[in-house]
Parts: C-alpha cells; sequence; structure tokens
C-alpha cells in the first residue's frame, strides 16, 4: 500500500492568549478538535502541536523603546514594556498549558527569545525548540539553545543564506537534529512576497535538514501549496476569534479556517501520491464504461472476412483497442453481429 507522508502541522498561539492561560486553553480545544471530510466520510489528523514564545523582558528591547508611548487599538498597556508584560505569561503558565496539550494529544514547540526564558526548560522538556527569525543572528542565544540538544527549529523570515548558513554552523559543533521553515517576517505576507519556491531551493540545498514553511498569509492556499512542494512541517497562527483585541488575531486562522487548513493538507498529503503514471485500481470501471473500444460500423454476417472499413469506436472500452486492430482485419466473423456492437475477439475465427 502507498505511504502517506505525514505533514506536522504547527498551530502557533504566540500572543493570541491575549495574557490568558484559559483562552490559550480555548485555542487548544480547537486545535485538537477531530476533522473530517464528509464526502468520503475521511476522519483527518487534526494539527500536531501548538507554539508558544517565552520572553525574558530584560533581554527584550532598549530601555528607551520598553517606555515607548504604545497607544493603539491592540495595546495592552500605556508603553510597550507595559504591552510586553502584560502579554508574557510565566514559566509556571506556560507549564499549565503544556500540561493541557498533553492530555489534547498535542507536543510543544517552545519559541525560546532570549537566554533568560531558558528557565522555562526548568519545569518541562518541550518537543521542538523554535529560533524566531528575528534570532537567527542572536548567536549567544544560538549557542544556548544548542547546547540543550532538544531538537530545534529554525525561521529563515529575516535572513538570506549567509545569515542562515552562520546559523547552522554555530548548531553543527553540537547538534544535528534541526528543520528549517521558509518564512517571510511579513505581517500579513503580501502574495507577491511569499516565494514558495524558496521551499525547493531549501530542500534541494540544505537536503540533510527537514525543511518546512511558517506562514504569515491571509488564509490557507500558501501552506497547502507548501506541502505540495515538499514542506514537512507547516507553522500557522491561531485565534478563538479574529476579532478579538491583538496584533495578530485578524491574521490567524478561526475555527472554520484552521478546519479547512488541516482538511485541505491532510488531502494534499493523500494526493500526492507516487513518483508514476499508471492506472489507478479506482479508474478501472470507469476506464471500462467509457473507454472506446472496436464496433460494427454494419451488420456483419457470420463467415464474412472482416476489414478495416467494417469497423469504428464505440464505449464501453472492454473490447479491442484500435492499437489492436490487426487482430481483427482479415479474419473471419464466426457469428453475426450487429451494426454498432463491440467486435469482441471470440466473435471472430483463431
Amino acid at each position: 500500500m502507498m505511504r502517506i507522508p505525514h505533514t506536522y502541522i504547527i498551530g502557533e498561539i504566540g500572543q493570541n492568549h491575549n495574557g490568558s492561560v484559559a483562552i490559550a486553553k480555548l485555542i487548544i480545544d480547537l486545535i485538537s478538535k477531530p476533522v473530517k471530510e464528509k464526502l468520503f466520510g475521511l476522519n483527518l489528523k487534526p494539527m500536531d502541536a501548538i507554539k508558544l514564545t517565552k520572553r525574558d523582558l530584560n533581554e527584550e528591547l532598549s530601555v528607551s523603546q520598553m517606555n515607548k508611548i504604545y497607544d493603539n487599538p491592540n495595546s495592552f498597556g500605556k508603553t510597550y514594556g507595559e504591552h510586553r508584560k502584560f502579554l508574557e505569561l510565566s514559566e509556571i503558565e506556560h507549564f499549565e498549558i503544556y500540561k493541557y496539550a498533553k492530555t489534547k494529544n498535542l507536543e510543544m514547540v517552545e519559541t525560546i527569545c532570549a537566554i533568560g526564558a531558558l528557565g522555562v526548560l526548568k519545569l518541562f522538556t518541550p518537543n521542538y525548540l523554535k529560533v524566531a527569525s528575528r534570532d537567527l543572528t542572536n548567536i549567544p542565544l544560538l549557542q544556548a539553545l544548542a547546547e540543550t540538544k532538544i531538537p530545534v527549529i529554525i525561521s529563515t523570515g529575516m535572513a538570506g543564506k549567509k545569515e542562515l548558513d552562520e546559523a547552522l554552523a554555530v548548531f553543527a559543533k553540537v547538534h544535528s537534529n534541526l528543520s528549517i521553515l521558509h518564512c517571510v517576517s511579513e505581517y500579513p505576507t503580501h502574495p507577491k512576497n511569499v516565494n514558495l519556491n524558496t521551499i525547493t531551493y531549501l530542500k534541494e540545498n540544505y537536503s540533510q535538514y527537514t525543511i518546512g514553511y511558517s506562514d504569515h498569509t491571509i488564509g490557507i492556499s500558501a501552506p497547502v501549496a507548501a506541502v505540495s512542494l515538499g514542506a514537512k512541517i507547516i507553522e500557522k497562527h491561531v485565534t478563538i476569534d479574529r476579532q478579538m483585541k491583538g496584533t495578530d488575531q485578524a491574521g490567524s486562522l478561526g475555527a472554520d479556517g484552521v478546519n479547512r487548513m488541516i482538511r485541505d493538507i491532510r488531502i494534499t498529503e493523500m494526493a500526492m501520491g507516487d513518483n508514476d503514471i499508471f492506472i489507478s485500481e479506482s479508474v478501472r470501471d470507469t476506464k471500462n464504461k467509457l473507454e472506446r473500444s472496436i464496433a460494427s460500423v454494419r451488420n456483419i454476417k457470420a463467415g464474412e472476412i472482416i476489414s478495416e472499413a467494417d469497423f469504428h469506436l464505440l464505449s464501453p472500452g472492454d473490447g479491442l483497442k484500435w492499437s489492436e486492430r490487426a487482430f481483427l482485419i482479415g479474419k473471419r466473423a464466426i457469428r453475426d453481429i450487429k451494426k454498432n456492437e463491440i467486435i469482441y475477439y471470440n466473435n471472430i475465427e483463431n
């Protein structure tokens, strides 16, 4: 039986929890819901993991930037520092969300944004650590992540080849379990800037790593197309309400979007098939019904010699094909064949 490859789908909670563990759990409930395809009665695998982000606000921004007035509809504080503090979940809260995700059979990806945020690892071990695009040049952080020996996922959203190669060189010294996600750090990403063919480039030039795609586009077409290009990991922001306050909410997937993306990714996995051309067993009946076979163009009496002028092509397709007409030409009919009926091999002398 054909093996259907499995795409590892990460539902990124990010800061869509709005500082609330309860909201994070609601997003987990959404991510873990069964996905069904009604026409063929398919029970499809839901998302595989959630992703949270852990910051150390002492290593986040300069003092002047943290104290900068942050006055907009999505602000949770008067200054950007107050805003970030409101949205930052504690290590204990991360652990609580991790445990809840495990009850839903979901794995955990943790983006670590500072060396000081590594304290969360004292409480639990995520299945993967994530390097945010902005930290691909943060060599001290990369060194600290590499030393954990936990599998690492790298996003390339703000990186070119130079930055990527330099980051990989840091890990290569002590760490080998790495994945690379094509990403564009534009929120949301304009279609003209997505450049999904980077996935093909990464597969060709970084074949020793698992290649995937972290998506910031509107809708679900880009991640589905990425899977068709061979992406083995898909990451997408998820929320319980796209109208909710927060900078990432409007560009995230709500309940219906999550269902449709998972459905289309899992169906795409099935649809990719084998690198071959063949007649599928599923079309055998249709082939027999609709394909053309050699048929009589006139009433042919038993004993008559059949010539090419005596036949044309009609359905069904269970008779001789035009390429096999030499089997009929010059042969004698052994029974009457009515006009516009298939001339089967047992209608003629051997």
